[in-house]
């Protein structure tokens, strides 16, 4: 296969939009652990509090990953262009696998932050009566009961 220009330029594009999401999902979670650091200070639960940091540390450190394998990935890309550049073709091919395996890792590691995400949520949301997965039957006699 002949690597041009426009093959690791085709993963700029993604590569940029990871990283733009990476980012938000940092600062989405940045915010909550400085709600939850001041929550930790008021409060006398320290146990369920300290519980929720350890996970949002772990979360932080995936993410702070994510990122660095998403940066490594893009590297790569501009050093294979410059390899085309060169007409290094064996360099190219290189870098250029080398950038979808970063790029991988990157994704496969946003997948596992994702699922702990989501079970933190389900988690939070068990603790919560009246957020028991209720049947439709049981939401429309809820509704009724009501009124």
């Amino acid at each position: 296969m002949d690597i041009t220009f426009n093959t690791p330029a085709l993963l700029f594009p993604a590569i940029s939009l990871v990283m733009l999401a990476y980012t938000n999902r940092f600062l989405a979670l940045s915010k909550l652990v400085r709600t939850l650091y001041a929550e930790y200070l008021k409060s006398e639960k320290h146990s369920v509090l300290s519980g929720q940091i350890k996970n949002l540390r772990y979360r932080l450190r995936l993410i702070k990953n994510m990122q660095a394998l998403g940066i490594v990935s893009f590297l790569c890309c501009i050093i294979c262009m410059y390899f085309i550049y060169l007409n290094n073709k064996t360099g190219a091919d290189i870098t250029f696998g080398l950038s979808l395996v970063f790029f991988l890792w990157s994704l496969i590691l946003s997948l596992i932050e994702i699922q702990l995400s989501t079970k933190a949520l389900e988690l939070q949301l068990g603790d919560m009566e009246e957020l028991k997965d209720p049947t439709i039957v049981d939401y429309i006699k809820k509704k009724f009961e009501k009124e």
